[in-house]
């Protein structure tokens, strides 16, 4: 009691060293994250020469964009959208320094530009009317947020205004780019020079001492040399921040247990079994699959035996059975059962329905009549089901009775852009290149026959013009079962990677590993924005945790990987952003470093003062190159070669050079012959050529440039 009455008197106290305690956690969390306590980058996407990305709106367009590509991951919609804010900004830098606008007359312009097409903003006479788009604008902005169509997609009051500012933007880098391709136009003594140097020729006479004729054993190259070289060439080696990590992978894959298990399931289908039907109170024999009539298959397929694949009521040749069991399949009699079996992750019970003869392969012509709410039916559609059916049934009707007629009729009807210019004919294909409808007509009617064949796309009209070949059709009813793992199996593969994980605690990660017999995966050069890993898939999570200040390398971690199971990871090498070290950069830096050590070797070796002496002295033979010129430096025989070139143009008649350290040698050449290109009356031709490429290549170019030069602080790792 006595202690109790201390700890009640002294409560205020105990109060205020947990409130101290408190307040000294939340600011060590503060100044941990300085960015959350004085704003820094914590809504800010990028920062491009002092302008924020903000992270609010760069997130709605990942939306919109990501809405737009629905087959895009979003990482990549991410970067996509942020090149494009990217570039936005540093032009716009541009534009503020130069003064580019977009005043409300031009505008006008480039908005009936971009949308005169669309029937929204369309009069009746299919002309461009300002009023409807100024009426459209406002009904979207008095939506509040909320999206209406335009063409094919949906966009809100937001969405508009991005998409004008953006027009904008486009208007004022064609300005800003036509400025600057009126600069860069070559001039007359620019031409001039590209001519002659393309059309002045020496002929040379050249000794050249490979640096092969060095073994590399010969040459130490130390650690040393290997930092100086980086130095000397910090552009070369410069690197980004990456990780190396290793993992471990746990599948929830099915067990050799979970298909026998499968396997068995298929017995009540096989042979019959009493089943209780909770809906009925009763309990009812189910058919065996041998015994059900080819009337009651779709549903005996679909329903009762509930198959992944649903039944397919139609003939198929040899080809489209599943390549495993093709031969024991279509070979089948009428009425017999093959299975279980495995194909592509299922288990497979097939029945064969029935047979027939039919053509390899049919040419058809057809006209296509779509109807509102058909697949891919163009926006001036308007004819209903009916209307379409009953058009479609009259075509048919006269071309049976004008064959000539039908091309008449595609070109004014179909609505098939593919055969439109083809008379509406397919030349000769399988049935599997139509749907079902289609293809069951034109299989399974004679030569000449015409009718009328509904699909998603609406109403065919088709004639029958030639089939090709026969051989046996086979129509089979297949039951299909996903192959997959039981919960149990699941369970243990939990377990299993629990274990890994407290087993790491003690040992290294390859000694577990091996212990276990596990595969362990390397995966080297992780960048801060990848995705991606190798055998895993997306893997953003791994590459965030890679890339976090507490993950220290021989961290590890577990993560859930797509298609079930898990990975555990870890981290065995963070490089900083910088220049890479010796040991990274030894591969490429030991074949420079090397040829520069053998070229000095050589040189100490060499003696005489012609091409001549020095072959003989280096056991070489002379060589000869004829018309070599200063835009392609070619050596026959040696390859490019532009520094000894340009040495043998400094060069006059009959002179020769000293030692030169070539790309693949040691080089000394004498001018035999020098050949001077007759000067063209007038070069404007060449000028023009050259200001073309010069052109093309100046769009990509001056903003790679501006680009490069821009303030640009990245911060998408932190929200991606």
């Amino acid at each position: 009691m006595a202690v109790l009455n201390k700890i009640r008197q002294r409560s205020l106290f105990l109060i205020l060293i947990i409130a101290l305690a408190l307040f000294s956690f939340v600011l060590t969390d503060l100044f941990r994250n300085s960015d959350a306590l004085f704003g820094g980058s914590q809504d800010v996407v990028a920062t491009v020469n002092g302008n924020n990305i903000s992270r609010l709106e760069f997130m709605n367009r990942v939306e919109n964009m990501q809405r737009q590509s629905p087959g895009m991951s979003s990482t990549q919609t991410m970067n996509r959208v942020y090149d494009q804010e990217v570039r936005r900004a540093v032009m716009n830098t541009q534009f503020e320094e130069l003064g580019l606008s977009v005043e409300q007359e031009q505008m006008k312009d480039l908005l009936k530009q971009n949308f005169a097409s669309y029937p929204e903003f369309q009069n009746e006479a299919g002309l461009f009317d300002e009023s409807k788009l100024t009426e459209f604008v406002a009904n979207l902005k008095s939506l509040n947020g909320e999206r209406a169509p335009l063409g094919t997609f949906q966009l809100n009051y937001s969405d508009w205004v991005n998409n004008e500012n953006s027009i904008a933007v486009g208007a004022k880098e064609t300005a800003y780019f036509n400025m600057v391709k009126a600069g860069i136009n070559a001039t007359l003594n620019e031409a001039e020079v590209d001519y002659l140097l393309e059309n002045s020729t020496r002929d040379l006479k050249y000794v050249q001492i490979p640096y092969t004729t060095i073994a590399d054993s010969l040459v130490e190259v130390t650690k040393g040399d290997i930092k100086s070289y980086i130095n000397d060439n910090k552009k070369k080696f410069k690197v980004d921040a990456s990780r190396d990590i290793v993992y471990v992978e746990f599948k929830e894959a099915a067990s050799l247990e979970d298909e026998e298990n499968l396997m068995n399931s298929f017995d009540r289908l096989q042979n019959g079994k009493l089943e209780f039907n909770a809906t009925t109170n009763d309990t009812l024999r189910v058919t065996p699959f041998a015994q059900v009539q080819e009337d009651d298959l779709e549903n005996y397929v679909n329903y009762i035996a509930e198959s992944d694949e649903n039944y397919n009521d139609a003939f198929v040749k040899k080809s489209a059975l599943p390549a495993t069991v093709a031969d024991t399949v279509y070979n089948l009699n009428v009425g017999d059962v093959y299975g279980p079996y495995k194909d592509n992750g299922m288990m497979k019970l097939t029945k064969m329905v029935a047979q027939k003869t039919l053509p390899d392969s049919a040419k058809v012509r057809h006209i296509l009549i779509p109807f509102l709410g058909s697949n891919r039916a163009a926006p001036e559609v308007t004819l209903t089901e009916a209307e379409a059916k009953s058009l479609a049934d009259s075509v048919a009707a006269v071309v049976r009775v004008t064959p000539s007629k039908f091309p008449d009729f595609v070109t004014s009807l179909s609505s098939d852009q593919g055969s439109v210019d083809k008379g509406g004919v397919y030349d000769y294909h399988p049935s599997t290149q139509m749907v079902k409808p289609f293809s069951d007509f034109e299989f399974q009617n004679e030569v000449g026959e015409i009718g009328v064949v509904k699909t998603q796309f609406g109403f065919h009209v088709i004639e029958i013009l030639g089939q090709k070949g026969s051989s046996k059709a086979v129509k089979v009813a297949t039951i299909s079962k996903p192959i997959e793992a039981s919960t149990e199996t699941i369970d243990n593969v939990f377990t299993d990677a629990s274990k890994f994980e407290i087993a790491l605690q003690e040992k290294d990660f390859q000694a577990v590993s091996k212990e276990r017999d596990l595969d362990v995966k390397p995966v080297n050069g992780i960048k801060v924005l990848d995705e991606n890993i190798p055998g895993l898939g997306a893997q953003r999570p791994i590459v965030r945790w890679a890339f976090e200040d507490g993950t220290k390398v021989g961290d590890y971690k577990r993560f859930s990987v797509p298609g079930g199971g898990y990975a555990v990871v870890q981290l065995v090498k963070a490089t900083k952003e910088g220049l890479m070290d010796p040991e990274n950069a030894s591969g490429s830096a030991l074949t420079a470093i090397r040829k520069e050590k053998k070229a000095e070797m050589i040189r100490t070796k060499v003696s005489g003062t012609t091409i001549d002496e020095v072959a003989k002295n280096q056991g070489q033979s002379a060589r000869t190159a004829a018309a070599v010129n200063m835009k392609n430096p070619t050596l026959s025989g040696s390859g490019l070669e532009p520094k000894v070139v340009g040495v043998a143009f400094s060069l006059n008649e009959g002179e020769t050079s000293g030692l030169i350290n070539g790309n693949k040698g040691v080089f000394m050449v004498t001018v035999t012959k020098i050949e001077e290109s007759s000067k063209l009356d007038n070069y404007q031709a060449i000028a023009n050529r050259m200001s073309t490429e010069r052109s093309a290549q100046s769009q990509t170019k001056v903003y790679n440039a501006l680009k490069e030069t821009a303030d640009i602080e990245d911060n998408r790792a932190t929200f991606y």
